[in-house]
């Protein structure tokens, strides 16, 4: 029974864990779907977003719920602004031009925290404690983890929700599966992609807010939760939605496994292990479809 319970606890922690990489995942999915870049900025954008709310938490006293919302909207602007002033004007940009604007906005984010903020770890009030919990069976599930795991289900319904029913969502859908008939619809392709870039640096922003909490706000703090991200899209399949959700409840599960059962210090390159592992059997991935372009 102790160890069934130690088990299921495994398992909770993994995905508590997880529903923060799915979010990175689904916002990396969310912009290459749409521009067929992988945007490794996506950290330092959610982390900068995580500094604004700490700042605004700090010189004013807004409600928590306010202070998220504004810094959605302002993590959304951040996402466009990126895509608007970087990635649109580059001059017959190649894939790897694109990614490499996206290395050096990662750079040019990380910079500029350090220099506002200094490199020294703070601590992000959260309604929410990491250390009360609760006792479920067995299974101490803090009240962290929890909110993690049901922000994180919540913000993965909406989207999908907004992908299938709304307007924008469907030209967004439709930009995604093929820009020049949307074009020729009459869909503003360029301002969809902006969109898709708001879109996924708002996800980020609430996958940084709750990364806060659990670890501490430093420029640092996205680098990991980043790198098992897109882990999570390269399993679930890079341009899957529902893949990227899934893909970032396995690799947190996973990782949590080896690292109770085999070895903590080898714990990190689960995430890496597992995308060699897929490459080679599934460059797919587990929910998107192998796509063969003909020439």
């Amino acid at each position: 029974m102790e160890q069934v319970t130690t088990l299921l606890q495994v398992l909770f922690s993994g995905l508590a864990a997880g529903s923060v990489y799915a979010l990175l995942a689904l916002a990396m999915v969310i912009i290459y779907r749409t521009t067929e870049v992988l945007n490794f900025a996506q950290g330092e954008m959610a982390m900068v977003s995580t500094y604004l709310a700490l700042s605004f938490i700090a010189a004013s006293q807004l409600p928590f719920v306010v202070v998220v919302l504004v810094t959605l909207v302002l993590a959304a602007l951040l996402g466009a602004a990126a895509q608007f002033i970087l990635l649109r004007r580059a001059k017959e940009p190649s894939v790897l031009g694109l990614i490499i604007v996206t290395l050096g906005l990662e750079m040019i984010l990380f910079g500029l925290a350090s220099w506002k903020w200094g490199g020294e770890p703070r601590d992000l009030p959260v309604p929410v404690s990491p250390y009360d919990s609760w006792v479920l069976g067995g299974v101490i599930m803090s009240q962290l983890e929890v909110a993690s795991i049901v922000i994180a289900a919540v913000t993965i319904l909406i989207l999908f929700l907004f992908l299938s029913r709304s307007r924008a969502g469907l030209a967004m859908r439709a930009t995604q599966q093929n820009r020049d008939v949307a074009r020729l619809m009459g869909i503003r392709v360029r301002r969809v992609e902006m969109g898709a870039w708001a879109l996924a640096a708002a996800i980020g922003a609430i996958a940084g807010l709750l990364t806060g909490p659990a670890t501490t706000v430093e420029p640092y703090m996205m680098w990991d939760p980043l790198m098992k991200g897109f882990a999570a899209a390269v399993l679930g399949g890079i341009t899957s939605l529902a893949g990227a959700a899934l893909g970032g409840a396995i690799i947190g599960i996973v990782e949590n496994l080896f690292g109770y059962y085999v070895s903590t210090s080898f714990k990190s390159i689960v995430p890496f292990a597992v995308i060699l592992l897929m490459l080679a059997i599934k460059p797919s991935g587990l929910l998107a479809r192998h796509y063969v372009k003909k020439v």
